[in-house]
């Protein structure tokens, strides 16, 4: 990390200009937004760090931790496993309004297009992503992919362009793109980003404190 730790930690104040309580009441206030937040990405792109800060900063997290932490993900995987069956049973997005889950990519599509939803999409250097999902196989004895690291590449992308043509067309998504790489090494500049994108109502600080650029492995 360029900055620092500790220089992250310095430009914090400047985004804390709020006396402790009125972070408090702004954080209940933005619990109770109506609009359902949504952190999704690829396997491997820094969706559980992004849903730590969130829920750092004062949205609860939807999870179900039925995916334990491990070596891989050694604070957390942030998963709920009602979310895989979106698309035959969405009724647990009767209690997601004011407060933020985790998605693959793809199952962006399962969700109902009656709701307000604000993605914050994790971007990731792919060959970051592909070196990390190899590992992680080996890690669990499974067999790795059929295709080559530049196919997987290609096909990743593909896959992250169309899904880009189909969020523009969903009125009812509002997205914002978060690049991992460049949340490790600028972190303030990522949780303002977020922040002002959730209503401006997070606690920044506590955001910021849970960027740990010992966990950024695999680089590229």
């Amino acid at each position: 990390m360029d900055t620092g730790a500790e220089n992250a930690m310095g430009d914090a104040g400047a985004l804390n200009a709020f006396p402790r309580a009125c972070r408090l009441r702004d954080t209940m206030t933005a619990a109770k937004n109506q609009f359902i937040t949504i952190v999704a990405g690829l396997p491997r792109s820094g969706t559980s760090m992004m849903m730590r800060m969130i829920e750092a900063g004062g949205i609860p997290a939807l999870a179900d931790n039925v995916r334990r932490a491990d070596e891989d993900n050694p604070l957390g995987y942030y998963e709920f496993e009602a979310v895989k069956r979106t698309r035959k049973d969405a009724t647990w997005l009767e209690g997601a309004p004011g407060k933020v889950v985790k998605t693959v990519h793809v199952l962006l599509y399962d969700l109902p297009l009656d709701r307000d939803y604000r993605v914050v999409f994790m971007r990731r250097k792919l060959e970051e992503v592909v070196a990390s999902q190899d590992l992680m196989l080996q890690r669990q004895d499974k067999p790795p992919s059929d295709l080559t690291a530049e196919q997987l590449i290609r096909a990743f992308r593909i896959q992250l362009l169309k899904l880009d043509k189909w969020l523009e067309d969903q009125p009812g998504f509002q997205v914002l793109r978060v690049n991992y790489n460049e949340a490790i090494q600028d972190p303030v500049s990522s949780v303002q980003a977020v922040n002002e994108f959730l209503g401006g109502h997070l606690d920044t600080q506590a955001m910021l404190k849970v960027v740990d650029p010992s966990l950024y492995r695999q680089r590229r």
